[in-house]
């Protein structure tokens, strides 16, 4: 079954955007993966097609209504079991491990908030699962869903032309990516390691995994730390 994505949104344009190029756009052309999108707006009862209002308790900016935006999850969502994400810069934040376990289930549906943020009761009844993308705060969900979207489908199995190259990159191993070099051999006084070039694969692979713990370590810490924790655990 291919994998399928709904997204519900007020810019239902903004969608597929850059997936509808490049090797995500060509897997949904070969029906590896598809995407919907639902117009929040068209929940919405009142001739103004209005989706927001006021906080309670006071304060600035506005709040998307709980019973459209219910409405339009209930309508992208009956009968349907995938995971119901809202993307939100309070949200537990993205890891691979959890982008792996999206990639291997039949589908997401994706919520993109707008204005000060969603009614929790909606989030409460709904059961939306919050991820956040980073700790800064966007104009709105969508490009956030974008990223989710282009972290997931780019490990959909036949989407990659080698499916083995996504198992060296960056947080797969709990560590970051090593160095890359390709021709030519000296490039402005700076020439490739010798150890790639030797054909040992063995010290290759030594030499890989001894530089991703170098940089792991001066840029990220905290990845370490958290492997050691597992390991003891």
């Amino acid at each position: 079954m291919a994998f399928r994505a709904s997204v519900l949104t007020l810019y239902p344009e903004m969608f597929p955007g850059h997936l509808g190029f490049s090797l995500a756009g060509k897997a949904m052309e070969r029906g590896q993966w598809s995407l919907d999108t639902v117009q929040i707006r068209d929940f919405a009862t009142d001739r103004h097609r209005t989706v927001d209002d006021t906080p309670a308790g006071g304060g600035a900016g506005m709040v998307l209504k709980p019973d459209i935006l219910a409405r339009a999850i209930d309508s992208a969502s009956e009968n349907d079991t995938r995971p119901r994400l809202l993307m939100s810069p309070r949200g537990r934040p993205l890891t691979q491990q959890r982008v792996r376990e999206l990639a291997a289930g039949d589908g997401v549906i994706i919520v993109c908030g707008r204005f000060e943020g969603v009614d929790q009761r909606v989030i409460e009844a709904r059961g939306l699962e919050e991820v956040s993308i980073g700790d800064y705060v966007l104009s709105g969900g969508e490009p956030a869903a974008l990223i989710v979207l282009d972290a997931i489908v780019r490990i959909l199995p036949g989407v990659m032309g080698n499916d083995l190259s996504g198992l060296h990159e960056s947080f797969e191993g709990g560590l970051l990516e090593h160095p890359h070099y390709t021709r030519p051999q000296e490039w402005e006084g700076r020439e490739i390691p010798a150890i790639l070039t030797s054909g040992n694969h063995g010290a290759i692979e030594k030499w890989r995994h001894q530089e991703a713990v170098r940089l792991t370590r001066e840029r990220r810490p905290d990845l370490l730390e958290e492997a050691k924790s597992k390991k003891n655990g």
